[in-house]
């Protein structure tokens, strides 16, 4: 009886971690919670009536992802955003994401296929209201065009950068015209995608996350 009591009280940390864990995330990615503000554990833990150990799992979690910082006898805060981040976060999902977005439709089957149709569409419905969580639904699509037969850690990581981009996708589409731009681009990568044009699929979704990139350049001096 021990043993499943103390079993079932893990679950319930890992359960509230896994909460905070979104909660904080989708706080930062929003912008709710600004660049360089202080995460104070005490005034969290006593807003949401909860004990710091899956406070401090969910900060651990998002220090892995790169959203928060922690400084000794100084604490949390929430990372700046740089120019040099984005550059390498877009570097780094030039070199992973088209490749694995051109494998990917060569195997995806019509459910993997109905799945990337439907991100899209909640994109683009998202960006229609202006919904502050568009960020997640533009992370929604890119990670439907390259889980199909990916393995499991090349999804992990192309999911991370995906995460850690959310914020500067935000940045991106602030000038007026951008998000119809990406509209286009989306739908013409997910029609090559869709035929299973590999080559296509790979030139598209480079030429988009590089454009993006070139952009941001200019927007973070």
């Amino acid at each position: 009886m021990k043993f499943e009591s103390a079993e079932a009280t893990v679950l319930d940390v890992r359960s509230i971690a896994d909460q905070l864990y979104g909660l904080l995330r989708e706080r930062i990615l929003s912008g709710e919670l600004e660049a360089d503000s202080p995460i104070r554990q005490d005034v969290v833990a006593s807003a949401l009536n909860i004990s710091k150990i899956p406070l401090r799992e969910a900060l651990a979690r998002l220090e892995q992802d790169g959203l928060i910082r922690s400084f000794p006898k100084r604490g949390f805060f929430v990372a700046p955003l740089s120019a040099e981040e984005a550059e390498d976060v877009y570097r780094l999902r030039l070199k992973l994401e088209p490749d694995a977005a051109s494998a990917a439709c060569m195997v995806a089957d019509a459910r993997e296929q109905a799945a990337a149709r439907a991100a899209l569409a909640a994109l683009e419905d998202a960006l229609k209201v202006e919904d502050p969580a568009h960020g997640q639904y533009n992370r929604g699509f890119h990670l439907a065009l390259v889980r199909p037969g990916a393995a499991r850690i090349t999804v992990h990581i192309i999911e991370t950068l995906n995460v850690i981009a959310d914020r500067y996708v935000r940045i991106h589409l602030r000038p007026e015209g951008r998000d119809q731009r990406a509209n286009r681009e989306h739908q013409a990568i997910l029609d090559a995608w869709l035929a299973r044009d590999r080559r296509t699929v790979g030139t598209l979704l480079k030429a988009h996350i590089r454009d993006t990139q070139r952009d941001l350049q200019g927007q973070l001096k």
